[in-house]
């Protein structure tokens, strides 16, 4: 057993296809097929279920593979230490975001960034919660920027800045006229929230479980312009977090609620075991700054 053909077995596991997985490699189906088999037969196990249509790893394929990818990672960090002892703020850098912060966060930190660090070449990468923690223990992401607190023992955070909520109304809806709102305002109104999967939806619906707010089932969002659309369209009433927020806005009207504040924690997660510390504590500091 070698690097080599553990990283063919995660391609294959990451693919569910010997040919796309050889095409990933850069080595030819049969080769790699071969591999995988002579790995089976020296291990005395079977890593995969094969049938026509599809690659599936079996129950102790499963094990097998989670420590290749653990490997994997521990010799990526060597060859990042032995980098980063070079110049630590340069290379690539992969920073993920969940889609109701990347949209507001990226296109003014990108460029503060660059001028600060110009040697760091970033790659952004937008994606739910589930999938950027994911992504952060298997490597592909060096950080997240998303809502705290993240629940993983392979991970670490740093808190950025809170983001408060506020409630966005049609300018002609019955609570626009109001300076504030309260929980009893929230009694029976229609609600519009984002897609499954939206960690920003949970924490509305755990709000709004204590002002009894109706979940309009009809209407699903996947993004927070979507929502601000239909909110103009007078579909309903959501939350609005204050970085998603310009005002003045012909057609909404944000409205700041009462004590208790329905509020995010917002932060920056990696990987405890990541070799980029020094980047990682500076990046941290920058989107603190920019972000009060």
């Amino acid at each position: 057993m070698n690097l080599r053909d553990l990283r063919y077995l995660v391609a294959v596991a990451d693919f569910h296809s010997f040919i796309q997985a050889a095409d990933h490699c850069f080595i030819s189906q049969p080769t790699l097929s071969t591999q995988i088999k002579k790995l089976e037969d020296n291990l005395g196990v079977r890593i995969f279920e094969r049938t026509h249509k599809k690659v599936l790893p079996t129950e102790l394929g499963e094990q097998i593979i989670t420590s290749a990818r653990r490997i994997l990672l521990e010799i990526d960090a060597i060859q990042q230490i032995a980098s980063n002892a070079q110049d630590p703020l340069s290379g690539d850098f992969r920073l993920g975001a969940i889609p109701t912060l990347s949209t507001y966060i990226f296109p003014g930190l990108v460029p503060k960034i660059k001028q600060a660090l110009p040697k760091l070449r970033l790659i952004l990468i937008e994606e739910k919660t589930d999938i950027l923690i994911t992504q952060l223990r298997e490597g592909q992401l060096d950080a997240a920027i998303m809502a705290l607190p993240v629940h993983d023992n392979y991970l670490d955070s740093k808190t950025l800045f809170e983001d408060e909520f506020f409630l966005a109304v049609a300018g002609d809806h019955p609570l626009a006229k109001q300076k504030k709102i309260t929980h009893r305002d929230l009694f029976q109104q229609q609600l519009l929230l984002l897609d499954e999967g939206h960690c920003l939806r949970g924490q509305a619906l755990e709000f709004c479980q204590i002002d009894h707010a109706e979940d309009h089932q009809d209407v699903r969002a996947t993004g927070l312009e979507t929502l601000r659309q239909m909110v103009k369209a007078g579909t309903g009433i959501t939350f609005m977090p204050k970085i998603a927020i310009h005002e003045p806005e012909e057609g909404v009207r944000y409205i700041r609620f009462e004590e208790p504040v329905p509020k995010r924690t917002i932060g920056l997660c990696w990987r405890k075991t990541s070799a980029k510390k020094i980047l990682l504590d500076m990046l941290s500091e920058f989107m603190s700054i920019s972000n009060p």
